[in-house]
């Protein structure tokens, strides 16, 4: 048996993001006793390590400055992590941002959000013909 495991004793969660793609990091700050969830945005630059120790580190600009923030991926402080975007990039390590002064925008997948329950197109296109009226303009009788 592994002995992080045997240590930590939870199973790793699957790992559904990538260098590239823009995530929304939710997570536990404990301040006096209380615990409350903050979250930060921005672009994946690299996911390092294996196992228990696998990590992920997370960029974004602040005021023209730019932070970098890097999150176990098992760690207990993680709330969840949702993909905003996907990226499409070539590399493993996207270093190349940190010279960059301005937001680049990296070639993108966007992420679709399907309903449970899909309409027929025939249905969805009578919905949006008959709420589409023409606009007649009316004068004053006065």
């Amino acid at each position: 048996m592994d002995w992080l495991k045997l240590v930590h004793k939870t199973e790793m969660p699957e790992v559904a993001y990538s260098t590239g793609d823009d995530v929304r990091v939710w997570f536990r700050i404990l301040e006096q006793g209380k615990e409350r969830l903050a979250h930060f945005e921005g672009v994946v630059m690299r996911v390092r390590g294996s196992g228990h120790s696998k990590t992920f580190t997370v960029r974004r600009l602040t005021h023209g400055e730019g932070v970098e923030r890097s999150f176990p991926i098992g760690g207990k402080l993680i709330e969840r992590v949702e993909i905003l975007r996907r990226g499409k990039v070539k590399r493993s390590r996207i270093y190349f941002l940190r010279t960059l002064a301005k937001r680049v925008r990296l070639a993108t997948v966007d992420v679709v959000k399907r309903s449970p329950v899909a309409e027929a197109p025939s249905e969805a296109a009578a919905v949006s013909t008959a709420a589409v009226e023409p606009v007649t303009k009316t004068e004053n009788p006065s």
